[in-house]
């Protein structure tokens, strides 16, 4: 039976487009709990279109190279370019989206239609992901956020984007915060104090769209569970929108996944 290849662009821990001749349930045990792997943490990727082409990646000559080995094994990885990856991925390549789990479980996300959520925060949390890595205090909306980042005059943005919005209810954190300044941070590595002064001052200056939170997202340290509404690719006039499923679904539909989050 002959191996299909496949291009996966792989956008977290690091971002990288790859060649691989293995499924996407396969690749993610590969870099999760593989035997030459000593990476423990979560990993994101997106299946492209295998015809997908562009004179940027030596795509062809990869390809070229997936061959099983000798005693039949398919090959896992073939690297064709880790440096302004996601920049020159055209967004209609983009196939499934792929969480993998620390244990290896991979939760498989197809794209859907955005609409703004009614009764929203007027303020919101996002985890950039690729190639910027911010956590992100914004007063802008899931889709908006992205325009704003990947917006040509923003000097500290970027062409494409990838990003997530975490969950966060803001004034619920306010009241208990000010009732125990002792509490544990609702968000990992995020000093209560921190996320505090960055509330009062966007509410307090209302030409301010974004703070930062951290230099780093630390998506590792988040639970799948506090992801608000899905994941999003951002680009100069266009955008891909996977949605999250709700828990309940998930628990239904992949139990180890679910249970490994």
């Amino acid at each position: 039976m002959q191996t299909a290849n496949r291009l996966y662009l792989i956008l977290h821990p690091t971002a990288a487009l790859i060649g691989s001749q293995l499924a996407p349930e396969e690749l993610a045990r590969h870099y999760t709990v593989g035997p030459t792997r000593y990476y423990r943490g979560k990993v994101l990727f997106a299946e492209l279109d295998p015809d997908f082409r562009n004179p940027f990646f030596a795509i062809d000559a990869a390809v070229a190279e997936l061959k099983p080995h000798e005693d039949g094994r398919p090959k896992a990885t073939k690297y064709i370019s880790s440096y302004r990856v996601l920049e020159h991925v055209e967004f209609s390549a983009l196939r499934g989206l792929y969480l993998t789990s620390t244990e290896g479980y991979c939760l498989g996300l197809e794209q859907g239609p955005f609409a703004p959520r009614q009764g929203e925060s007027d303020l919101k949390v996002f985890a950039e992901i690729t190639p910027l890595r911010m956590l992100v205090l914004s007063r802008l909306d899931f889709q908006q956020f992205g325009r704003s980042i990947t917006d040509p005059d923003n000097p500290i943005g970027a062409p494409r984007f990838f990003y997530t919005q975490v969950e966060l209810d803001i004034d619920g954190f306010l009241l208990e915060y000010g009732e125990n300044p002792f509490m544990q941070p609702p968000i990992r590595n995020l000093h209560p104090s921190i996320l505090e002064n960055a509330i009062r001052e966007l509410r307090s200056l209302p030409a301010k769209n974004n703070k930062g939170l951290s230099l780093h997202s630390n998506l590792d340290s988040l639970s799948y569970r506090l992801i608000s509404r899905g994941f999003m690719f951002a680009g100069r006039g266009e955008s891909r929108f996977y949605p999250m499923p709700q828990a309940a679904d998930i628990e239904k539909a992949n139990l180890k996944f679910y249970r490994s989050i």
